[in-house]
């Protein structure tokens, strides 16, 4: 089933970046991790704290950074959209049902209807970076899921698909999952699970696709990740922090479905 997009009146998504959320204290732990996962080398810290890291790829734009904070439950991530017009994008994220804090610093953090939070920020990037090689197969970081209890799973599923203008693809009415189908020139696409218990909040978790996703996963628990569950479809991993993702076996050539 597929259900038809709705463009946002103003403001595009241009980009997508995913942000691990830190403690302080597993901040260098964290970025060693996904550094050496990624295999993309982390930039010099910025912001008015050093608070914010990127992950650069050899080829193409960053589209995985790291944020330390001063509080984070294990698993803290938030997405950034990059848009041409912030304010704009903001404020349709507004009329949808978001909350908005304008920031002098010139981006908009916002909250889902069911509590999700993401930044609207100005568009930097648009070239893809291509998967790692590793003796094992290929592997990339390239989708965000966002984990949605089920008292909000229409209203959330409808408020992303008209947020972006992404066609929402439904492949079974009946299956947890939903995807946004990105334009062809982002790293980072968005799915969408609908949980079996309730949970407060809408949360998000990355997911890594891999040639051969056993052995990725195995090179990450080498790495220092926990493996916690395995699955015919993915393995679910905690890195060094605590931190919840997903090493899945769709191609890193293709969307996930």
């Amino acid at each position: 089933m597929t259900q038809p997009a709705h463009a946002p009146r103003t403001g595009q998504v241009r980009w997508v970046t995913g942000f691990l959320d830190t403690p302080e204290e597993h901040a260098e732990e964290a970025e060693t991790f996904w550094s050496r996962v990624t295999g993309y080398h982390p930039s010099d810290p910025r912001g008015p704290r050093g608070e914010f890291t990127s992950l650069v790829p050899g080829e193409g734009d960053p589209h995985l950074k790291l944020q330390t904070v001063v509080q984070s439950a294990p698993g803290g991530l938030h997405l950034d959209l990059h848009s041409d017009d912030v304010r704009g994008l903001a404020a349709h994220a507004e009329e949808l049902g978001a909350t908005a804090s304008y920031l002098d610093e010139g981006y908009v953090v916002c909250g889902s209807p069911g509590g999700m939070t993401f930044c609207v920020v100005p568009h930097p990037a648009s070239r893809p970076a291509p998967p790692a090689t590793w003796p094992g197969g290929r592997s990339k970081v390239d989708q965000v899921c966002l984990d949605i209890p089920p008292s909000r799973w229409d209203d959330e599923c409808r408020f992303w698909a008209d947020l972006t203008g992404w066609e929402l693809v439904d492949q079974d009415p009946d299956d947890e999952f939903r995807r946004l189908r990105r334009p062809g020139n982002l790293s980072i696409q968005v799915l969408l699970q609908r949980l079996d218990d309730e949970q407060s909040v809408v949360t998000g978790h990355l997911d890594l696709g891999a040639d051969d996703y056993l052995v990725e996963a195995g090179r990450h628990v080498v790495l220092g990740a926990t493996e916690v569950r395995r699955t015919p479809e993915w393995v679910v991993l905690l890195d060094p922090t605590g931190r919840a993702y997903c090493v899945t076996r769709h191609p890193v050539d293709r969307p996930a479905v």
